[in-house]
Order: structure tokens, then C-alpha cells, then sequence
């Protein structure tokens, strides 16, 4: 069986308060859904690109390290080593999405929920349907639904009836300082929406070409 597990993080938050700086009492300008994709049989390739830097910083054991904390240089290493990990593993995936979420309306203002589960299936559903066998794994404490099944339900019935694949779909939270692949997928995400929320471009350059990074509502 061809099978995969998807893990997922996310950079920016779903406020809309945007008369005030963003980290001085205003909402982040983007959002940013960062995840790693790789086969069931190389998982624990991107737990090595996390273990490497708790060596090469001396971070310490058993503690997440979030891309918010990171120094730059810290940051640079994790954008260089996961270039190498992409150029050695082309059948390992780094997928990204970022909405201006000062061009949202309507209903996906009105309902965070839309917006993050639309988002999810405009960066996962290509890749998801190239496989029989998909584990999608999130931090638990950080997605923004409503309902520990409103995004696996979201998902399934597109695969399953606006696809028409047979995938199947299992969805498991967790909690990102136990899994490090889904930290991983916070350090990609928090690279990406440093770009467009900071115009942060040094770590973007280095990683832009191994990624597929895609965005929404960025039209005027």
C-alpha cells in the first residue's frame, strides 16, 4: 500500500483585528498552513533535520523549539537542512499556503473554521489523492475548528466525492512537543509566513525552490 503521513502546522492566527500592529495588540496580516509530506517509510528522515539542530545549537532535550523562539542562525540551519533533505528525497514534499486575510469577506471572515478547512484542501488535496493510505497528523492544541471532525469530515468527502479516489483519510491530533515531525512542519510554516508577514526573505530564498507554496486572496 502506498501510504503517507501529512503533518501539519500553521503560522499567524484567525483575528481580524487589523487597526493595531500585528504583536502590539493587532492580528497578524497572513496566515500560513506549512506541511511536510513524506512516505510511511521515511518518517523519521525529518525527525533527524529536528535532532540535528537540538545538537548543533544545544537546545534542550524533550523541549520543542518553536520557529518564533529561534535565533536567526538557528533559522538559516533549519532552511539549509531541509534544502538537503528535499534534494536527497524528491519523493518527500514541503507544501505551504498563505491567505492575506485583510482581502477576506463574507462568510470565511465570519467563520474561521471555512477558511482554515478551504485552505487546507487547496495545499493537501493534489497530493493526498496520489496515495492510498494518508495520515495527517496535527497539533491538537493549535487548528482552528470547531469540532475534532469538521476538517477530517471536510476532507474526506472532497477526496471521496469531488475526486472520486479512494483514499483513505486518518486524521490524528497530537501534541507537537512529542512529534517531531509535526515541528517540522511548524519551523516550515513559520519560515514562509516570516516572508509575506515580515518580509523576512533570507531563510524564504533559500527554501522557495523545494517547496510548493501557494497563496489566497492576495489580489487587490
Amino acid at each position: 500500500m502506498h501510504s503517507a503521513i501529512f503533518c501539519v502546522d500553521e503560522s499567524g492566527d484567525l483575528g481580524w483585528t487589523f487597526d493595531q500592529p500585528y504583536r502590539r495588540g493587532g492580528s497578524s496580516r497572513f496566515l500560513t498552513i506549512g506541511t511536510i509530506v513524506c512516505p510511511s517509510e521515511k518518517k523519521h528522515l525529518p525527525k533527524r533535520v529536528i535532532k540535528s539542530l537540538h545538537e548543533r545549537f544545544g537546545w534542550p532535550p524533550g523541549i520543542e523549539k518553536k520557529w518564533s523562539d529561534m535565533t536567526n542562525e538557528e533559522r538559516e540551519e533549519f532552511a539549509k537542512r531541509a534544502r538537503d533533505l528535499i534534494d536527497k528525497h524528491h519523493d518527500i514534499k514541503l507544501l505551504a499556503i498563505t491567505v492575506a486575510k485583510e482581502k477576506v469577506t463574507g462568510h470565511m471572515k465570519k467563520d474561521s473554521n471555512k477558511l482554515y478547512n478551504y485552505m487546507m484542501k487547496l495545499s493537501l488535496a493534489d497530493e493526498m489523492c496520489l496515495y492510498d493510505r494518508v495520515v495527517l497528523m496535527h497539533d491538537a492544541r493549535s487548528v482552528k475548528v470547531a469540532s475534532g471532525n469538521s476538517l477530517h469530515d471536510y476532507l474526506w468527502i472532497h477526496l471521496t466525492y469531488e475526486r472520486r479516489v479512494e483514499t483513505d483519510l486518518q486524521t490524528q491530533p497530537c501534541d507537537s512537543a512529542c512529534v517531531l515531525n509535526v515541528q517540522f512542519a511548524d519551523m516550515l510554516s513559520g519560515l514562509v509566513h516570516h516572508h509575506y508577514e515580515d518580509s523576512h526573505t533570507g531563510c524564504w530564498e533559500l527554501l522557495r525552490h523545494r517547496l510548493v507554496s501557494k497563496t489566497l486572496f492576495f489580489w487587490e
